[in-house]
């Protein structure tokens, strides 16, 4: 099933100016880098800009999956349930809009993420100083969707697998912090004692 079959796809807005930021208004806005590795930041972190007369294609909310279309990581990233007011997405991020009844917008991020897809994006890449994946390329991508029961399933198992990760890596940062400590205390006692040694008697 290709991407453009399960969703809807639009352009993020284009800034013609420069944006001012009205911090007690205006609307929330998303650009390129406010997605990191780790994902976006809540709503609260980002920055507000006053624009007036936006069409509301522009604007995400929970349910909704951004694609981060230049750059070397083109991931995609769905909005969860703390984007209770739309927000403005801003080019070169896409805006991708799934079929509820088809596929679940965890699972789309997903699958987008997975090195299928992204050799995918690789082949059809543009440009040299700066990676860029066209539209076209999102049209003609090619998915494996199974039913809802499932795609849930995958995404909290891959969710666990995360989280499981993580408590590695920290796990990991502990124990090399607790030999280090341990290295430390035995050569301070080590020096001691060849003091001790030396010292006359």
């Amino acid at each position: 099933m290709r991407l453009v079959d399960v969703c809807a796809i639009h352009s993020g807005y284009t800034a013609r100016g420069r944006l001012e930021p009205a911090p007690a208004g205006g609307v929330i806005a998303i650009q390129l880098g406010d997605i990191a590795v780790n994902g976006l930041a809540a709503p609260e972190g980002l920055a507000r800009v006053h624009l007036e007369g936006i069409a509301d294609r522009y604007f995400v909310s929970a349910g909704d999956v951004l694609f981060r279309s230049r750059g070397d990581r083109t991931t995609a990233l769905a909005l969860g349930n703390e984007f209770r007011e739309p927000a403005l997405a801003f080019l070169p991020l896409l805006i991708l809009r799934p079929n509820s009844n088809v596929v679940t917008p965890e699972y789309l991020a997903w699958i987008i993420n997975q090195p299928a897809a992204q050799r995918h994006f690789d082949s059809t890449a543009r440009g040299t100083n700066m990676r860029m994946i066209p539209r076209t390329s999102l049209d003609s991508l090619e998915l494996d969707i199974p039913d809802i029961e499932t795609q849930n399933k995958i995404v909290a198992i891959d969710a666990l697998a995360g989280t499981e990760l993580e408590l590695s890596r920290l796990a990991a940062e502990k124990r090399r912090t607790l030999t280090s400590k341990i290295l430390a205390q035995l050569a301070s006692r080590l020096r001691a004692e060849t003091r001790k040694e030396r010292s006359p008697q």
